[in-house]
C-alpha cells in the first residue's frame, strides 16, 4: 500500500531520529531529574517556595526567551551546526550545577543550561521537519518525539529519585556530561547539514523578549513575598509588559523578525500556541507541586516520590505510542479536546488534597487521567502549531513551538507560586504546605480548561466550518 510505504524510514532517517531523540531525552531528563531533587536542593542551599521556583524559571526563561533566536540561528548558520553546539552549551552548563556551591551561582548555570537548550531545541525538531515527509511519517516522528517526554519523565524522575536519595542531587546533573560528549560525536557522523539561508539575526527582537519576560515572571513570583502594592513588583510588571510591547513593534518592523508575526494570524496555529502556553502552565504547577506534597506532607523519600509519579508517565508514555493511531481515526483536533478534557478532571480531582489524603485516591488515580491527558495533547499541539508552516519558516515556526511551551510553564509557575503563597496557611506544617498547593492545584485546574476553551473556539469551531463549507461544495 502506498500510505504504508511513505511511511517507511529509511536507513538514515532512522539514524537522524536517534539522534534527535537522545538528545530531547537528555533535556527531558534533565527536566524530570530536578524535580524529584528539587526538596533537597531546597535544604541544600536553604531557598523559600518563590525562592525555589527560579531553580526553574532561571531554565525556561533563558530557554523560552532565547528560542526564537536559536531557531533564526539554525536558518543562518545550519541546524545541524547550531545542533552540536547546543549540545556542547548544555553540558557544559550541566557540569556547573553539579558543582554549584551557592544559589546564585546554582541559578546562574541553570540559565546557562537553559540557553543551551534554547539553541538545541528548535533545531532537533526541525531536523525531524526536514528529514522526514509531511503526513503519515512525520506524524510518526514528531509521535516518538512526544512519545520520549513520557518515557524520559518516568526514567528521570525514577533516577532523580534515587540518585539523590542514595548518592546525591548533584550526580543527576553530572550524567548529561558523558551523554552529551556521544551525541555530539553521533551528530557529527549521522545527521548531514541542511541548506543555509540567507540573513541577519534580529538581536535586538531577542534580547526585549527575554528580558521583557524576565521581568514580567520576577515581578509575579515577588509579589507572592512582598505583595502587589510593593514598588519594585509594580514596577517589574509594568516594566515587563512594556518591553513586551515593544518587543511585538519591533519584529513588526523588522526586515527578518525571529517571531515573523505571519505565524500568528492562522487561526489554528494561533490556538495551538496559546493552548500549548496555558496547558504547560497547568501541567508545571502539578510536576513543581506534587514532589513537595508527595515528600514535605506525606512523608515520601526521594526515590519513592519518584516511583509515585509513575501512574502518570506510564500512561503518558502508552498514550503518546497510540496519538499516530488515534489521531488516524479520531482527527487531530477531537483526540486534542478528549485529552485536554481528562486532564481537566484529572486536575480538578488533584485540587482535593490535604494533609490526611490517601495517596491511591486523593493522587495516584487522578494522576492517571493527568498523564492520560498530557500524553493524548502534545502531539497533537505540536502538529497543529505547525500546520500550514511555509518552509522558509520551519525554524521559527518550531521555535515557536517550544516558546509556547517554555514561556507558558515559566509564567504559569510564577502564577501559581503566588496562588501557593496566598493559600499556605501562616504556619509552615503539614496542613499549611497542602492548603498552598489546593490553592495552586484549582489554579492549575483554571489554566487547562482556558486551554481547552482556546482548541474549542480557535481550532475545533474553524475546523467544523470548513468541513460543512465543503460538504456543501460538493
Amino acid at each position: 500500500m502506498p500510505h504504508t510505504q511513505n511511511a517507511r524510514f529509511s536507513s538514515r532517517q532512522i539514524a537522524v531520529l536517534m539522534v534527535v531523540l537522545c538528545s530531547y531525552l537528555m533535556i527531558v531528563l534533565d527536566i524530570s531529574i530536578v524535580i524529584t531533587a528539587l526538596p533537597r536542593i531546597r535544604q541544600t542551599f536553604d531557598m523559600s517556595t518563590a525562592s525555589l521556583s527560579w531553580m526553574q524559571n532561571a531554565y525556561t526563561l533563558a530557554f523560552g526567551g532565547l528560542l526564537l533566536l536559536g531557531a533564526r540561528a539554525g536558518d543562518i548558520l545550519g541546524r545541524r551546526h547550531m545542533f552540536i553546539v547546543g549540545l556542547g552549551l548544555f553540558t557544559a552548563a550541566s557540569l556547573l550545577v553539579a558543582v554549584a556551591q551557592n544559589a546564585p551561582f546554582l541559578l546562574t548555570a541553570r540559565a546557562l543550561q537553559g540557553v543551551g537548550a534554547a539553541i538545541l531545541a528548535p533545531s532537533t525538531l526541525a531536523l525531524l521537519l526536514t528529514n522526514f515527509a509531511e503526513g503519515h511519517q512525520r506524524t510518526r516522528a514528531i509521535a516518538y518525539y512526544g512519545a520520549v517526554a513520557g518515557m524520559g519523565a518516568s526514567v528521570g524522575l525514577l533516577l532523580g529519585g534515587v540518585l539523590t536519595q542514595w548518592l546525591s542531587w548533584r550526580v543527576g546533573f553530572l550524567i548529561n556530561v558523558p551523554i552529551g560528549i556521544a551525541l555530539i560525536w553521533a551528530a557529527r557522523q549521522c545527521i548531514g547539514e541542511t541548506v543555509l539561508q540567507a540573513g541577519k539575526f534580529d538581536v535586538t527582537g531577542a534580547v526585549l523578549s527575554t528580558l521583557g519576560m524576565s521581568t514580567l515572571v520576577y515581578g509575579i513570583v515577588r509579589s507572592a513575598m512582598s505583595g502587589w502594592s510593593d514598588s519594585i513588583t509594580v514596577a517589574s510588571v509594568s516594566g515587563g509588559l512594556l518591553l513586551l510591547t515593544f518587543f511585538i513593534i519591533q519584529e513588526a518592523r523588522a526586515h527578518q523578525p525571529i517571531l515573523p508575526l505571519r505565524l500568528l494570524t492562522h487561526r489554528t496555529r494561533a490556538g495551538a500556541y496559546a493552548a500549548r502556553m496555558l496547558f504547560l502552565g497547568g501541567m508545571i504547577g502539578f510536576w513543581f507541586f506534587t514532589t513537595q506534597y508527595l515528600q514535605e506532607v506525606l512523608g515520601f523519600t526521594a526515590s519513592e516520590a519518584g516511583m509515585a509519579f509513575l501512574p502518570t508517565t506510564l500512561v503518558n508514555f502508552a498514550i503518546a505510542l497510540a496519538v499516530p493511531r488515534l489521531t488516524l481515526r479520531f482527527g487531530n483536533a477531537r483526540l486534542l479536546v478528549a485529552g485536554l478534557g481528562v486532564a481537566l478532571i484529572g486536575m480538578i480531582w488533584l485540587s482535593g488534597v490535604n494533609a490526611h489524603s490517601h495517596y491511591l485516591t486523593a493522587v495516584a488515580l487522578p494522576m492517571m487521567l493527568i498523564g492520560l491527558g498530557q500524553g493524548a495533547c502534545l502531539s497533537p499541539l505540536t502538529n497543529a502549531g505547525m500546520t500550514d508552516v511555509d518552509p522558509r519558516d520551519a525554524g521559527a515556526g518550531s521555535g515557536m513551538v517550544n516558546v509556547a511551551h517554555q514561556l507558558g510553564g515559566s509564567l504559569g509557575l510564577g502564577i501559581l507560586t503566588v496562588v501557593f503563597a496566598h493559600g499556605e496557611a501562616s504556619n509552615i506544617s503539614a496542613p499549611g504546605i497542602s492548603a498552598g498547593i489546593s490553592a495552586a492545584f484549582v489554579g492549575s485546574s483554571v489554566m487547562l480548561g482556558l486551554a481547552l476553551m482556546c482548541v474549542v473556539v480557535l481550532i475545533i469551531k474553524p475546523a467544523i466550518t470548513t468541513s460543512k463549507v465543503q460538504v456543501d461544495r460538493s
